[in-house]
């Protein structure tokens, strides 16, 4: 197994080496920069811009972020089952259940069977589910007009295409098969 795993980096930095242009198969690729790695600094930018958003809120609504994102999928289509959910949010699904369980404890969400499938649910927002979505929404975009603050009309245009295009081709990439 160890070999295994051994033997696929070896051929992913052979690849990479290609690639790059290196033809010396002793050659080092160049050294990782975290600071600089595309995944890292999206997922840094990610986690700090959750974090600014749930301080709009958290207080106000006693909502974790997932618990939010929860509410704001309900707010925007009904009904879903919990794997849609964690599909359209990228969410997984541990963090989901845990959201579902806590907003239908707290009366924000309910669950029904669904008809087609007994072994999943439909869930939708509560009367008080609708009440806190229309509350929390001008609070969240409040938070995001604050942050896209300095930006203009085009860096924001071409931010969300960007943001797109990275999203489909990340999903691209995951729906490919793995090589052995």
């Amino acid at each position: 197994m160890a070999r295994r795993r051994a033997n696929k980096r070896l051929a992913a930095a052979a690849g990479i080496r290609h690639l790059m242009g290196m033809t010396d198969p002793n050659a080092t690729p160049p050294a990782l920069s975290l600071r600089d790695f595309m995944p890292y600094c999206l997922a840094v930018t990610s986690n700090q811009v959750s974090r600014l958003v749930a301080r709009a809120y958290q207080d106000r609504f006693g909502l974790t972020i997932w618990e939010w994102r929860v509410i704001a999928l309900l707010g925007e289509a009904e009904p879903m089952t919990a794997q849609s959910l964690s599909d359209i949010a990228a969410m997984d699904k541990v963090s989901v259940s845990r959201a579902v369980k806590a907003l239908v404890g707290r009366g924000l969400v309910d669950r029904a069977e669904r008809k087609a499938d007994r072994r999943s649910r439909d869930l939708r927002l509560t009367a008080a589910g609708h009440q806190i979505y229309r509350e929390i929404t001008p609070v969240a975009l409040g938070a995001e007009a604050d942050l896209l603050t300095g930006l203009d009309e085009a860096e924001i245009a071409v931010l969300a295409v960007v943001l797109d295009k990275l999203r489909h081709r990340a999903a691209e990439l995951l729906s490919a098969p793995t090589p052995d």
